[in-house]
């Protein structure tokens, strides 16, 4: 005979086993920003409502809803991620070809300094528990790790292999995706070396990073069509979900349970963390081809992606397609 059970731990167990809803995200708002260029990660500053968009040689700054173009910020040579250190009144921005992490200027939108990083900076976050900026070198395997407040260049942490974007956790440690051995770097911001790695494989070929601070969880886009989550205590992976193709960033929102990987195919897979070894994916989000960088907006809940129209390929040629002149959008999508 099964063991007696209350009114309440039934109603509790119906509902576990019930699915969670769609979220039903969907474009809201579309911005055309206009402009020539490729484009990287979109990043909201999110005391300032604006989100900030790389754009090969410059950083543009949007009004967060109206989507008028505030300023660009030149000077940049392969323009990838910006880091808030609200604290400081700046804001850090990685330029890939110069090996550089350009401070600027909240206020004025104006760099301040060049920093020296490392070869091939890429993705660059700050981390309010250490209150030091860290940019991931990818070409030079490193973790770049900057005082924000003299915008000095702390150390340069050697990792296991070749980084594609960071995160931190608050309590000391560094995550990090290791792109080309489909691992992740756990690195002691206090002893500045990595003190453990472990496999993500399936996955291959990660990119974006999230992270569930609560749960100790991490979310790796992986450009495989999965999303590993780690468990970043025990340092071992937990789970896979099916994602779309084309992934570049990962984002997960604590008030909801749900991560986010944004895909090139034209998809936002999202998912919800039903327990922490438990993961639904609850719906697929229409965007357009080529938004593959992402943001959330953690007050609104909002996404921001961006993205342009492609012509067609010339004869023999690889890679992507080119883009069209002053195609380049801002998407919005709310639940």
């Amino acid at each position: 005979m099964p063991p007696f059970r209350t009114l309440p731990a039934l109603a509790a167990l119906a509902l576990a086993l019930v699915p969670p809803r769609s979220p039903n995200y969907h474009v809201t708002a579309t911005h055309v920003l206009g402009g020539d260029g490729g484009w990287d990660y979109v990043t909201l500053d999110t005391a300032g409502h604006r989100p900030f968009v790389a754009r090969e040689n410059r950083f543009m700054v949007v009004e967060e809803h109206g989507g008028k173009v505030i300023a660009e910020i030149p000077g940049f040579e392969r323009a990838h991620g910006v880091a808030f250190a609200y604290g400081t009144g700046r804001a850090f921005a990685t330029s890939g070809a110069d090996s550089a992490v350009r401070m600027i200027d909240l206020k004025t939108l104006k760099v301040v300094k060049k920093i020296h990083a490392a070869v091939d900076d890429d993705g660059i976050i700050y981390d309010a528990g250490t209150n030091h900026v860290f940019a991931m070198d990818g070409d030079a395997g490193m973790v770049s790790m900057i005082d924000p407040r003299s915008g000095t260049l702390v150390a340069n942490i050697p990792l296991t292999g070749k980084p594609e974007f960071g995160i931190a956790d608050g309590a000391g440690h560094l995550f990090v995706n290791i792109e080309d051995k489909a691992e992740i770097d756990e690195v002691s911001v206090a002893a500045r070396k990595v003190t453990r790695s472990w496999s993500i494989a399936p996955c291959k070929s990660p990119t974006g990073l999230a992270i569930d601070a609560a749960h100790h969880r991490l979310f790796s886009g992986c450009r495989s069509g999965v999303m590993a989550v780690s468990d970043a205590a025990a340092g071992r992976l937990v789970a896979t979900v099916p994602i779309g193709q084309g992934v570049d960033a990962t984002r997960f929102d604590a008030a909801t349970q749900l991560a986010f990987a944004s895909c090139g195919d034209g998809t936002i897979t999202v998912i919800h963390e039903d327990a922490p070894d438990k993961y639904t994916v609850v719906q697929t989000a229409r965007t357009e081809e080529g938004a593959r960088t992402m943001e959330l907006d953690p007050v609104s809940h909002e996404l921001f992606t961006v993205t342009a129209k492609f012509g067609p390929r010339p004869e023999g040629q690889r890679g992507r397609p080119p883009v069209l002149p002053n195609s380049f959008t801002l998407l919005t999508l709310g639940r």
